[in-house]
């Protein structure tokens, strides 16, 4: 008889297992992994997956006949119907793939500001952007003629939301800003944002690549006008990523690149572009990536995104504590609401110097201004130690955080 038991929940301790790079030495010490925000690691299911599609399955999709092109294909866009229930996109052929959070910007700055963007009109940033939320639309008002306005943070680290509605007027064609800060953890109230800029007719576009591996993401709920975000963050390979855009607008924008697939017709005298998705999809793209990432994706379905979110929300809470109790430690974002990250400076100690002794002890962390020169500005520091969380991570990898930098400042001061 066949046993109709449930299957036992595994431990994120038995999770841990998952991900090969975690068992490895670092300078002769175990490792102990805290630059997720960076790009986290990836478990045995997607190597695997990754290698069987090359070993198996590789060929190039949408345009064979036969049957290895036609099961790339199917994994292909498998992946893309993934992605599109991860974040509850209305479609699958509102759901682009690019290679990562950047390009995905880059795509919206460059396609919409050309169509929508004239000279005097503007585009509201916020003071807490990663570099690749600032430069592409520093690039698009440059080349249309307008303003880039920066909606300013208080002391801990939060939008000074009265402030940055203040700056919201008809000249304002974009809102642009990232849903968890990737330097500080702050956790934006995108959608109260979004909200009141649709009051104004203003389309938003969210930097989703610090959230989505660390919460459940909605882009219906939000009512987002773009989101995007990066594989590599979320347990996935690198050079892919996801942009979701309503329809209205990606119908109305001109293509990106040009080239194969994002095409119907060519001749020497015109040529006629292909239906969304693919419109905005030209050339051979990354087969292996997306089918990674799609499997990515089933693998964090398949430990639950409320149970990650606990797990690194009851982490974090944790880390602060310890390191807090440090003398001369200072935390840079200390918002309410955070996820995942603790950024922090010691009094008199350069984060460099106190990052290559972490190392020396096997402990992998970012130090410098992460993307982020303008916070660090504002900030008056030259950057920070950043200590970024997975749900990989457990309290010995803590404590040997705390313990660690306890053990350099002893040998820097």
């Amino acid at each position: 008889m066949e046993s109709t038991a449930t299957p036992a929940i595994r431990t994120l301790e038995e999770i841990r297992k998952d991900f090969p790079l975690l068992e490895r030495e670092m300078n002769g010490q175990p490792l102990a992994f805290l630059d997720s925000a960076a790009s986290s690691q990836k478990p045995n299911a997607v190597i695997q997956k990754i290698a069987r599609y090359y070993e198996q399955e590789h060929a190039n999709v949408h345009r064979g006949v036969y049957q290895i092109s036609q099961e790339a294909t199917t994994a292909f866009e498998e992946a893309r119907e993934l992605a599109r229930e991860l974040i509850n996109a209305p479609s699958a052929e509102e759901v682009i793939f690019v290679r990562g959070t950047t390009e995905g910007i880059n795509l919206v700055a460059s396609s919409y500001s050309r169509k929508f963007i004239q000279q005097g009109d503007a585009v509201l940033i916020t003071a807490m952007e990663h570099h690749s939320n600032i430069v592409p639309w520093q690039m698009a008002c440059e080349a249309q003629g307008a303003e880039l306005r920066v909606a300013p943070i208080n002391d801990a680290g939060e939008l000074l939301l009265e402030e940055l509605y203040a700056m919201l007027d008809d000249k304002v064609k974009m809102v642009a800003l990232t849903h968890v800060s990737n330097s500080m953890g702050t956790i934006n109230p995108v959608k109260s944002i979004i909200s009141r800029a649709h009051t104004l007719g203003i389309p938003v576009l969210v930097d989703g690549a610090q959230a989505i591996p660390h919460m459940k993401v909605d882009v219906q709920e939000l009512d987002a006008d773009f989101y995007t975000f990066s594989g590599h963050k979320m347990f996935g390979p690198t050079g892919v990523g996801i942009l979701y855009g309503k329809r209205e607008w990606l119908d109305a924008m001109p293509p990106y690149h040009g080239g194969g697939e994002m095409i119907k017709t060519v001749t020497f005298e015109k040529t006629t572009y292909n239906e969304l998705p693919h419109k905005f999809e030209a050339g051979t793209p990354d087969i292996a990536g997306v089918i990674g990432l799609g499997e990515a994706i089933r693998y964090m379905n398949s430990i639950g995104h409320g149970r990650i979110q606990e797990h690194e929300h009851n982490l974090l809470a944790y880390a602060t504590e310890a390191l807090s109790q440090i003398e001369g430690l200072r935390i840079i974002g200390t918002a309410q609401d955070k996820a995942s990250v603790v950024s922090f400076i010691v009094d008199g100690v350069h984060p460099y110097d106190l990052g290559a002794l972490l190392d020396k002890q096997g402990i992998a962390v970012r130090t410098g201004h992460h993307c982020t020169q303008p916070l660090m500005d504002r900030f008056g520091i030259p950057g920070t130690v950043r200590a970024s969380l997975a749900f990989y991570n457990n309290q010995t990898d803590i404590d040997r955080l705390v313990a660690g930098v306890k053990r350099a400042l002893n040998m820097l001061r």
